[in-house]
């Protein structure tokens, strides 16, 4: 009888344990409430001159009081959104072709996209199934990383020089 409820105790664990948990990253469902981080503040409203020179409303459309964080401080800093539009800068051009003389794919992200969907796909098929939920991202590529101090012994052993790196 003891066998028998301890089997019973394991199998309602697993049954619980199977939640599903489809992020990488995520430990626990997010709530269908707002995301506090995401709210921007407006621009200041202003009355134009002319209220005859006002453009025509765009329902669902940018507003002029839209803030635009990204492009806002990227200007702001001195630079400029253009990778927003996919064009390369003409300052930037010899770096692009410097850094594609061996040739390069013009779909590259949406390839390695999908290379890594599958890999997640077939690394994660069992993360789901625990007794303790966890952050799932370090089991699928824990074979992926990078020990930084074996590899600094490495180095060293090597004869390379290190000198940003802490002293052993």
């Amino acid at each position: 009888m003891r066998l028998f409820q301890i089997g019973l105790i394991l199998v309602a664990m697993t049954l619980v344990s199977a939640c599903e948990n489809k992020s990488l990253r995520e430990l626990a469902r997010p709530s269908d409430g707002p995301d506090e981080f995401k709210i921007t503040p407006g621009k200041p409203l202003q009355a134009p001159e002319d209220l005859s020179s006002l453009p025509e409303p765009t329902p669902g459309g940018a507003n002029r009081t839209d803030q635009y964080p990204l492009q806002d401080s990227a200007i702001a800093l001195g630079g400029r959104r253009a990778a927003d539009t996919g064009v390369i800068p003409g300052a930037d051009g010899a770096v692009v072709n410097y850094a594609s003389r061996f040739g390069r794919e013009a779909a590259i992200r949406q390839e390695l996209a999908v290379a890594d969907e599958d890999f997640r796909r077939r690394r994660g098929r069992f993360t789901q199934i625990r007794i303790v939920r966890e952050d799932i991202y370090n089991n699928v590529y824990r074979r992926q990383a990078l020990d930084a101090k074996a590899e600094q012994r490495r180095w060293r052993r090597a004869g390379a020089k290190t000198p940003s790196a802490p002293p052993e």
